[in-house]
């Protein structure tokens, strides 16, 4: 029953052969790596409104100047990430940069950054598409997080069943969100042009506002710059695409900032020129799509499309953060698990992972959009930071032909990256705290795991000069029994094949005549194998049974012979009737599972009936 619903939801497993068909063009990697990116230009322009609005609407021609410098800061990251596609060809983007040129703890910075965005992408994207669906139908607001789970379920499974299948089912929508609002655009400005919007409603650019500060201004800046979360996606996954992948991933980020210059442009200019302010109940794209189409079907294809690609948008979680954990489990800084490919060989261990803590997040959350936002862009201008100066160190150390203009763009795009999270350090402190927390948290985390994997190492490295293995003289094998059944007899059988120097069965009683009469059964049953009683007046069975294994165990270890003990279990033939059995064996093998100088053998025996 489990396999087939696992089937009918995963598919088939694929084999490793045809791992290679599993690569992306550079029309799938588009939709499914920059849909984050693209998908931002729906709230990036809203954040930036939210902000001027503390001074109304007479502020809000600051959002042109302010979306200028944002193409400024993206062209700058375009060009920075362009470099590190070609000079880290194998992915890993800001994390491998980082460390390899700002040493280990620069790049489990990075790393840890991330990682955490990833989750974040998930959340804020999901949350984020499903305000979209309750801007266009308002009496679903009251199911706005129970929506948001069920999406992420539902990519969390498409995921599961492998790149080239998620990347064909999201495809089509990303590219039908990108046709509809260049439609939508391009509809605005024709309205604008012939004078079908009334220029009254906004306030002309240059116009005084009273209370105007830098302060607010780089809040502003700040807060449009969220649209850029997603950037560096691309070079995180580069082991994705089909041959020349270098190549193919360089167009692919250069198409994205594009086209996520003309959305995020056309969008700033229609929403000030229209006069639109921020709702809690109707976002910016929806007003501005009401005003150019009315609510007829075009306004619901272009709330469907943006809601759609918001939430598609936490895709770009699922391709980066499974390679990025593979790249960290690698290094030994998370568990090894993370580098297992599932049955449809994608990094299953990491999607189930990305989706459990979007969950948990959106759950804590609320699905606020807005609390997000903050936190998850602060989470990439960290390694965007990071990234480019790691790129600044590469070029200043090897000097390649031409390294002087690479070291100059790597340099722009550090200073404004680093500037840009400032900013958010400084405005948006009671939002982004967190980070000062879960950093040198996971930093922490992450160098206990590499300490425990080398340790290890250590202890399970074999002497390649001394190749004679360890010699042990003999082998006492006990086994721990609870009367005479098939199960008993069945792992007696068993513990004589091991031909020990001593076979020793243990049995523990709660009451003298028992023990008594057991005894008499035992030797008639098996006259050949000694049998151990052990009274336990306080019917405990594990007290008396481990002390004397602990004493049996002192005087085999000054032998130098081993102590083996066969613990028999019988399994029922399904599995609720083992509510109904005391699981004796489950606790033996618990309670003497971490004892160094034991060897366990747990010999089943399995029921019919």
């Amino acid at each position: 029953m489990k396999l087939s619903l696992k089937r009918m939801l995963i598919g088939r497993p694929l084999k490793s052969t045809e791992l290679g068909e599993q690569k992306l063009n550079k029309t799938k990697a588009l939709a499914i790596l920059s849909s984050d990116a693209l998908s931002s230009v729906a709230y990036g322009p809203e954040q930036i409104l939210i902000v001027l609005m503390t001074l109304g609407a007479a502020a809000f021609w600051y959002s042109i100047p302010i979306a200028f410098l944002v193409i400024i800061l993206l062209v700058a990251l375009i060009l920075s990430y362009r470099q590190v596609i070609f000079a880290y060809p194998h992915g890993g983007g800001a994390y491998v940069v980082s460390k390899e040129n700002l040493g280990v703890n620069a790049g489990l910075i990075a790393g840890a950054s991330l990682l955490v965005d990833y989750i974040l992408t998930v959340a804020v994207s999901v949350s984020a598409g499903t305000d979209a669906i309750t801007s266009a139908f308002p009496e679903l607001h009251a199911y706005s997080v129970e929506m948001s789970v069920l999406f992420v379920l539902i990519l969390t499974i498409i995921n599961l069943r492998g790149i080239t299948e998620s990347a064909s089912v999201l495809a089509y929508p990303v590219y039908l969100f990108v046709a509809s609002l260049l439609i939508l655009i391009v509809v605005g400005i024709y309205k604008i042009a012939t004078g079908q919007v009334s220029p009254d409603l906004h306030a002309s650019i240059g116009t005084p506002v009273a209370g105007i500060s830098l302060f607010i201004l780089l809040k502003a800046f700040a807060s449009g710059s969220s649209a850029l979360t997603g950037v560096e996606a691309i070079s995180n996954a580069i082991p994705n695409f089909k041959e020349p992948a270098p190549q193919n991933a360089s167009k692919t980020l250069m198409a994205m900032g594009g086209l996520l210059a003309i959305l995020f442009s056309g969008i700033v200019f229609l929403a000030y020129y229209m006069g639109i302010s921020p709702s809690s109940t109707e976002t910016v794209v929806s007003q501005i799509a009401k005003e150019s189409f009315g609510r007829t079907v075009f306004y619901f294809v272009i709330q469907g499309m943006t809601a759609l690609i918001l939430v598609l948008a936490a895709n770009t979680g699922y391709s980066a953060f499974p390679l990025l954990a593979v790249n960290l489990s690698k290094d030994k800084y998370i568990p090894r698990m993370f580098q297992v490919r599932g049955d449809r060989l994608g990094y299953s261990n990491g999607i189930i992972f990305l989706g459990v803590f979007a969950v948990i997040l959106i759950l804590m959350t609320q699905g606020s959009t807005e609390q997000l936002i903050p936190l998850y862009a602060v989470g990439v201008f960290i390694p965007f930071t990071l990234a480019q100066t790691g790129m600044m160190v590469k070029w200043w150390k090897e000097k390649p032909k031409g390294w002087i203009g690479r070291f100059i763009i790597n340099t722009v795009g550090a200073f404004i990256s680093f500037v840009v999270a400032m900013i958010f350090f400084i405005t948006k402190f009671d939002h982004v705290w967190p980070v000062l927390i879960f950093l040198p948290t996971l930093i922490f985390v992450f160098h206990r795991i590499k300490n425990h994997y080398t340790l290890v190492g250590e202890q399970l490295r074999v002497d390649q000069l001394n190749k004679v293995l360890p010699k042990i003289e003999g082998n006492v094998v006990l086994v721990p029994v609870g009367g005479i059944s098939k199960v008993v007899e069945h792992s007696i059988s068993y513990a004589m094949l091991l031909h020990p120097e001593h076979l020793i069965a243990i049995y523990v009683a709660f009451d003298k005549e028992e023990m008594h009469a057991f005894e008499e059964k035992w030797a008639h049953r098996f006259p050949d194998v000694k049998l151990l009683t052990l009274y336990s007046p306080y019917r405990s069975l594990i007290s008396p049974l481990t002390k004397v294994i602990d004493k049996i165990e002192r005087k085999t270890k000054q032998e130098n012979r081993q102590v083996s003990i066969v613990i028999p279990q019988f399994i029922p033939k399904k599995g609720w009737h083992n509510i109904l059995h005391n699981q004796s064996s489950l606790l033996i093998r618990t309670s003497l599972l971490y004892r160094k100088d034991v060897v366990l053998i747990t010999v089943p025996y399995h029921l019919k009936k």
